[in-house]
């Protein structure tokens, strides 16, 4: 079968290609540009745990070594505190952590992680100076077509358009891209320096410095390593120019108003102004063609970062894409790309625009809402941190993969659609392994929850009790499953049996061992029964 064919190798096209490689499928990836990223301090990307996860497992690497894991957060109004939170500490058990620190990158470190690993796996090709004009699909495949020194026709199975917010993929598939332009626009200075709060990232509100200010004020500064940081001033709306000499003014009043003395010595290392849009395109999918990361959606205000939401979007498909690539193509299990990812994005989206009047709204909505104040740190924290509505990983509770009403099933602290906790698990070879490190392998997990099977070789509990039938339960399953035992799960009583998706999410939770309900749960995280029809490849056309 034809290689899928990956249109740019940004971080999330360069993340799907190896989340298929990794489930033993084939891709082209279509790089526009020479092969390589230029340094740039100044463009960032804070990633959250599970997508820190996500590259960390597939790259092989452990990203806090190139990145800084946030000591804290403070949010600060004038010269108040409003707000501050010290996060989990990376050594710390996954399952132990309810404040897991989030990851600031700098995003050619990250591409030059995701490239180094493609390197040396043989299932992907990478070509460089390749710039698609033409894509044509039939019902065995599509043809593309690339100009540029190495231009050429290629074959593949499906083609996935990773090229970003000017994607020629959607627009060669004529889907509508609508949505709000330069909603906010942030000055951005990378620079060197000592600031008073040590690994730990701020967003303060109206400085006093800034108060008289057009826009009133509003800087975030992130820690990189090497003490380095990325500060960034929300601009006033308008296309007004950001001049070298604006920004230097910029970077002089705030490290004196934070140093509360004169300014400290630093060194510019990178600026830039970065803009930021809302948009959301109407369809991720037309027949074998996808779109995916901003090629699909364009969001960012408010502290929240569209990379995370690009990486969730490889990890969906990937495991789809293997199925139909090693299994036939299964209709209803590719159309429920787009079905969760998108109304996973348009929540947050929803959310940020909402938000949006309340917290640009000047000091008069702020005269008329008491205690608003606190509650505008908290929407913006939530954004900046990844949690709550403007930040949180969307769940899939209403996925048209969800099963419905199963007689067995059993209220567990992850709730069905949502990611499940990173625990320590016992593998089929009695090696211990984390829970997240079983994922991304082209299989369901089945996770029996089984006091005090961690204190003993595998050998002595495996054809145990309950173990023979629920082995034989997963054997009959229709897609391959991998049966891990583990001591506790939150929420989750003994004997419990777990149900997780190849990317993680929660599938459904049961009490004890439910052959029939633990096939409908597989069946349905499927798509339902493949038809004859779908198996012989009949509906490639447009969904």
């Amino acid at each position: 079968m034809d290689p899928v064919i990956i249109v740019g190798a940004g971080p999330v096209g360069l993340t799907l290609a190896l989340a298929l490689a990794r489930q033993e499928v084939p891709c082209v990836v279509l790089d526009e540009g020479p092969g390589k990223d230029e340094p740039r301090l100044a463009r960032s990307v804070v990633l959250r745990e599970d997508t820190t996860a996500l590259i960390e497992r597939l790259a092989g690497v452990r990203l806090g070594d190139a990145g800084a894991h946030w000591a804290g957060w403070r949010s600060m109004r004038r010269k108040q505190v409003m707000r501050e939170v010290t996060f989990d500490g990376a050594g710390e058990e996954p399952e132990c952590r309810t404040n897991p620190a989030p990851l600031h990158i700098a995003q050619h470190v990250l591409t030059g992680a995701l490239r180094a690993a493609l390197a040396g796996e043989p299932l992907v090709k990478v070509t460089v100076d390749s710039r698609l004009d033409a894509v044509e699909q039939e019902p065995s495949g599509v043809t593309v077509h690339t100009r540029g020194p190495k231009g050429t026709w290629w074959r593949g199975s499906y083609v996935v358009g990773c090229d970003g917010p000017r994607s020629t993929v959607r627009k060669l598939m004529d889907i509508r891209f609508p949505g709000r332009t330069a909603v906010e626009r942030h000055a951005v200075a990378a620079l060197r320096v000592e600031l008073p709060w040590e690994g730990q990232a701020l967003l303060h509100r109206m400085p006093p410095w800034r108060a008289s200010g057009p826009s009133g004020g509003e800087v975030t500064g992130r820690p990189l390593p090497e003490g380095v940081w990325r500060l960034d001033w929300l601009l006033p709306p308008g296309k007004d120019l950001v001049t070298p000499e604006l920004l230097v003014t910029h970077v002089r009043e705030t490290l004196t108003g934070w140093s509360d003395g004169p300014t400290p010595p630093y060194e510019l290392l990178d600026t830039g102004v970065h803009t930021v849009h809302h948009r959301l395109a109407r369809r991720w999918r037309v027949g074998r063609v996808f779109i995916a990361g901003d090629a699909a959606h364009c969001l960012g205000t408010l502290g929240t970062h569209g990379l995370d939401e690009g990486l969730r979007d490889a990890d969906n498909l990937a495991w789809k894409l293997a199925s139909a690539w090693h299994h036939g193509p299964h209709e209803a299990l590719l159309d429920s790309y787009q079905t969760e990812r998108r109304a996973a994005v348009a929540t947050r989206l929803r959310a940020a625009d909402q938000a949006l009047p309340l917290l640009r709204g000047g000091a008069g909505l702020r005269a008329v809402v008491p205690g608003s104040s606190r509650g505008h740190d908290a929407l913006l924290m939530d954004g900046h941190l990844g949690q709550g509505a403007l930040g949180a990983p969307g769940s899939y509770a209403d996925s048209p993969l969800a099963p419905g009403h199963l007689e067995g099933e059993v209220p567990v602290d992850t709730p069905p659609g949502t990611p499940v906790v990173d625990v320590r698990v016992t593998a089929e070879d009695g090696s211990f392994v984390r829970l997240r490190d079983r994922l991304g392998r082209g299989a369901l997990l089945v996770l029996l929850i089984a006091p005090g099977t961690g204190v003993w070789e595998r050998k002595h509990w495996a054809t145990a009790g309950i173990m023979p039938r629920l082995a034989a339960a997963v054997t009959a399953l229709p897609y391959p499953a991998e049966l891990l035992v583990t001591e506790s799960y939150p929420g989750g009583a003994a004997h419990s049996v777990l149900l997780v998706r190849p990317d993680g999410h929660l599938v459904t939770a049961l009490s004890g061992v439910r052959p029939a309900d633990l096939y409908a749960a597989a069946e349905a995280a499927l798509g339902g029964p493949v038809k004859v029809a779908e198996e012989a490849g009949a509906a490639a056309g447009s969904r």
